[in-house]
């Protein structure tokens, strides 16, 4: 295993799971190999050669090696990080709460968000998104500050940040995003890690 973090995942562009891992890394500053498969018809072959490999036990991706530990489930590995970094979450027991349900209420999102990827449905884009971002202005607003708790920014942003950004690529951004998600989204793309990959025109290590 490598001693330097390897992040596994597609090559989907920004696409996914794999890219809340990779923002996350790229803010907190941790340098990592990031390898990245194709996903065609190859990838059933890939994905049995990593589970061959001990690099994933379900065949998905993303896995991260870390510290001698492969980890795994995308937002298990960004709590797992943020424990190790002592950062990235909340304070106090109610905080750590806010944190965890707002990416539950992400992980929701994300099961329609796959199953209309490919075509969209009407009741997703008219009623599905703008209920999320609905909720998630709620939580965005009980802050001043653009992050989920104010001014500290939590590994459930980088989350939010990915469903927004996902859904404006795929077209299914509502036409008129709550201002608390606004102002967060151009706060999020600031901070110097995210600003230099976003810029970079994030690159990939295809394998």
């Amino acid at each position: 295993m490598s001693s330097k973090p390897v992040l596994h995942y597609l090559d989907i562009n920004s696409l996914g799971r794999g890219e809340v891992v990779r923002l996350f890394l790229k803010d907190a500053g941790i340098d990592f190999q990031d390898i990245r498969y194709a996903y065609d018809d190859t990838w059933p072959a890939t994905s049995a050669k990593l589970q061959a490999q001990g690099i994933t036990i379900t065949g998905k991706v993303p896995a991260l090696e870390y510290n001698g530990t492969i980890l795994t489930q995308h937002i298990s590995i960004l709590r797992y990080l943020a424990r190790e970094l002592n950062d990235y979450d909340g304070q106090t027991s109610l905080e750590k709460y806010v944190v965890d349900a707002v990416a539950d209420i992400y992980i929701d999102w994300r099961s329609q968000w796959v199953a209309n990827l490919m075509n969209a449905s009407e009741d997703y884009k008219n009623k599905s998104t703008p209920k999320y971002y609905s909720i998630l202005s709620h939580y965005y607003s009980q802050h001043d500050g653009p992050f989920l708790l104010g001014d500290r920014i939590t590994y459930a942003d980088f989350a939010v940040y990915q469903s927004i950004d996902n859904d404006e690529k795929t077209g299914t951004l509502p036409e008129t995003l709550p201002s608390v998600l606004v102002a967060f989204k151009k706060a999020f793309e600031s901070r110097p890690g995210v600003k230099a990959y976003l810029e970079s025109g994030r690159s990939t290590n295809t394998q």
